[in-house]
């Protein structure tokens, strides 16, 4: 019996270690689902932005270089003029045309049954996934608790669009409000620490920065490297600009601050999207856009952003894309990287295969619009891979060839060959789908 006994033990040690060591193979084999990181920093267009051709006066951001060197930079991402419709477009899939999100003020106010896309996470995956919006919100003013009862786990921010003072700030988190008295690029990046590092599952942090939007004023020293400049307000008031650099290497110190704080292992399981919510604002805009071309407008300077994606997954290390790519596609792009199968929702069409492939998306027009006081700026414009169509709320419409005019100087609408004739009336007719 006894050497029985050994037999069957021996038996069972055998087959136990097998499985475990099946299961950890499987495990190691299995690929993980990434994390997420959107970072939106606020006002930041193409000519404040590292990497990008416009603008002849850039800040110094080293941490977002290192994620254009490892990751994709992409030209033709269309956001919407003003912040709350391309947070908005990112939250739902949809245009501002289909949400009434259409300017950061009267139309301003998210509707609480849109579905979002954390809840659109948790619909289709359960809840494999935690998430957040930290920092600023700005889709409802007075209502603290919007965020949450819109399916977000975690909010923790400010609701407005701006504070008046970086120092002095109203902090909302999950519905209970404070007066914060810390610099506020600093207290965000805290919060975005603190849960990051909270969480026992995978994770989708949306970071969404107030800086570099106004007022423009001079971070700490240890933040920027723009040196020591007046602070007093008719000296910043003369020359914003290099308050303005400087406020966005303050925030770039911060990422790279948080960016320290995540485990390597976490952090190399981690993918980090980097975009601006609209143009740059008027008084900080550089050559070639102007006050009439920049935040606030449907021109290229107001609606043409930033958009960097590294980490896990992105393969095509420091390319260049030129696919057209839109706010409402980060939607159902976030989806397919936390493992929804679906690559379409709304207005929304998932570029996810571009972080590893060299391909086409399924994008043939880009669409934007607004709505604003002003009759000559509010409008929509749609544009195909060459031509950008302009129609505005007085009447007026306009008409670009974007390859031989990438700066809008030269309106063609009255002179369309019979080829720009038919590409015209393409443009019409799909941004009149759109708005149906």
């Amino acid at each position: 019996m006894q050497p029985f006994k050994f037999l069957i033990y021996g038996t069972l040690l055998l087959v136990l270690s097998c499985s475990k060591d099946d299961k950890a193979s499987e495990t190691a084999t299995e690929p993980s689902k990434p994390n997420i990181l959107l970072i939106i920093a606020d006002d930041f267009g193409l000519d404040a932005c590292p990497n990008y051709a416009i603008g002849t006066t850039k800040p110094n951001m080293p941490e977002l270089q290192k994620l254009i060197n490892k990751g994709i930079t992409f030209d033709n991402f269309w956001a919407t003029p003003m912040c709350s419709p391309t947070r908005a477009s990112i939250l739902t899939g949809k245009y501002g045309v289909k949400t009434g999100v259409l300017n950061a003020s009267d139309a301003s106010t998210i509707n609480a049954n849109e579905k979002t896309l954390q809840a659109y996470l948790d619909d289709n995956l359960g809840k494999q996934y935690s998430h957040s919006i930290i920092g600023k919100w700005h889709l409802s003013d007075n209502e603290p608790n919007r965020p949450t009862e819109m399916g977000i786990d975690y909010f923790a921010g400010l609701l407005k669009g701006t504070v008046n003072n970086y120092n002095q700030w109203n902090l909302v988190e999950n519905g209970v409000s404070s007066t914060s008295t810390e610099y506020i690029t600093t207290k965000i990046t805290d919060l975005a620490i603190n849960w990051i590092n909270n969480q026992d599952r995978n994770w989708f942090c949306w970071l969404a920065y107030n800086a570099p939007h106004t007022p423009f004023h001079l971070p700490p020293d240890y933040m920027h490297s723009q040196g020591s400049l007046p602070t007093d307000q008719s000296s910043i008031d003369a020359n914003p600009l290099p308050y303005y650099l400087a406020m966005a290497e303050s925030m770039d110190y911060e990422i790279g601050r948080l960016l320290a704080h995540i485990p390597a292992d976490e952090l190399e399981n981690t993918i980090i999207i980097f975009m601006g919510d609209n143009g740059t604002p008027t008084e900080v805009a550089q050559n070639p856009y102007d006050a009439a071309k920049s935040k606030g407008s449907l021109y290229q300077g107001g609606i043409a952003v930033p958009l960097i994606i590294s980490g896990k997954g992105v393969t095509r290390l420091g390319a260049r894309d030129q696919n057209l790519i839109n706010a409402t596609d980060l939607f159902s792009t976030i989806a397919q990287m936390a493992g929804v199968t679906v690559s379409s929702y709304q207005n929304s069409a998932s570029f996810y295969p571009l972080l590893s492939q060299s391909t086409s998306n399924n994008r043939q027009y880009n669409y934007s619009d607004v709505l604003n006081t002003a009759p000559a700026r509010s409008g929509y414009t749609i544009r195909d891979t060459t031509y950008k169509l302009f129609v505005l709320d007085n009447g007026t419409e306009r008409f670009y060839n974007l390859k031989t005019d990438p700066y809008e100087t030269n309106n063609i609408i009255d002179t369309l060959t019979p080829e720009e004739t038919t590409i015209y009336n393409n443009l019409k007719k799909e941004a009149g789908v759109i708005r149906s």
